[in-house]
């Protein structure tokens, strides 16, 4: 049986790392880290994450801010919010919670918060920084660098020699996920949903990285035997057997049989969904550091 990874445990290391961090930088040079989160409208889903991304913020010592602005709100009112926030020095970190409302446009708003404020790493100049492979002045985005501090802890930080695949492409994750497994030295191929013989591929991976989005697509066949598996799907899908209309949350693997073949994984919930939260408070911490002028912790 695999070792299942405790995505909470970790991600508690992770914000135990913030705490400390944040109370040294206060304590050597008087600064407060400060994270401001902009949120428009009024979806429930939006608001739930916010108030818990702003209660962790608070835990951490972290002068939190949050901007609630009404569904109707203008492009250009939102913009005139960045650029103040941009030009707050007691601010580090900026977060606008997607997604807007319609008819908001929220590319040029996220690319208007500036690339050391960009906590979700989400700016293209970021984007850049990590494809060059420039770890130390860039902010990476929240799920890759959780679910990459997972691989870290398993296999620690050279994975050279070992082969890595992620399975899909997006901007959010599956890009910059295999670009931080090429920084640290493995063989990535980025498989999607027009790779030929899929399975195939995924059974050359030493650490299999799946974010496609499809309930339980990838089999304990697919898996080569002692791999690391990185689930990073999170499917609602019917669950008859808890009533009717009942709903359950499953990944893109097939957790009970994969765990068979794997070595490590991690589970769905429960394994990178916490981590995503913590990395973003390790990116405010780490942006805080840096404004002044200091050597961010490493996590």
């Amino acid at each position: 049986m695999a070792t299942v990874i405790d995505g909470k445990n970790v991600a508690a290391s992770v914000i135990q790392t913030v705490k400390s961090a944040t109370a040294a930088l206060e304590k050597s040079s008087g600064v407060t880290t400060g994270l401001a989160v902009i949120i428009v409208g009024d979806d429930p889903a939006s608001h739930a994450y916010v108030g818990s991304k702003g209660r962790m913020a608070k835990e951490c010592g972290f002068k939190s801010v949050q901007h609630t602005l009404p569904a109707e709100t203008r492009q250009e009112e939102l913009a005139a919010l960045v650029a103040t926030l941009n030009a707050d020095p007691s601010i580090h970190g900026i977060l606008v919670q997607l997604p807007l409302p319609k008819p908001l446009d929220s590319e040029p708003i996220i690319q208007s918060i500036l690339p050391e404020k960009d906590v979700d790493g989400l700016s293209v100049v970021n984007a850049g920084k990590l494809a060059t492979g420039d770890l130390k002045t860039g902010l990476v985005s929240c799920t890759p660098a959780g679910a990459m501090v997972f691989v870290r802890r398993t296999h620690g930080e050279d994975l050279s020699g070992l082969n890595a695949v992620v399975i899909g492409r997006s901007n959010l994750f599956g890009k910059p996920m295999a670009q931080l497994l090429l920084n640290a030295n493995a063989t990535v191929t980025m498989a999607h949903s027009r790779t030929k013989n899929l399975a195939e591929v995924c059974r050359n991976a030493d650490i299999l990285v799946a974010a496609v989005g499809r309930p339980e697509m990838v089999k304990a066949d697919w898996v080569k035997p002692g791999a690391t598996v990185i689930d990073v799907g999170i499917n609602r899908v019917p669950a008859p057997d808890k009533g009717e209309g009942k709903t359950r949350l499953v990944g893109d693997v097939a957790f009970r049989e994969v765990s068979e073949v794997a070595s490590t994984i991690t589970p769905v919930p429960g394994g990178v969904g916490p981590m995503t939260i913590a990395m973003l408070m390790a990116n405010t911490v780490i942006a805080a550091h840096r404004a002044a002028g200091q050597t961010p912790p490493q996590f």
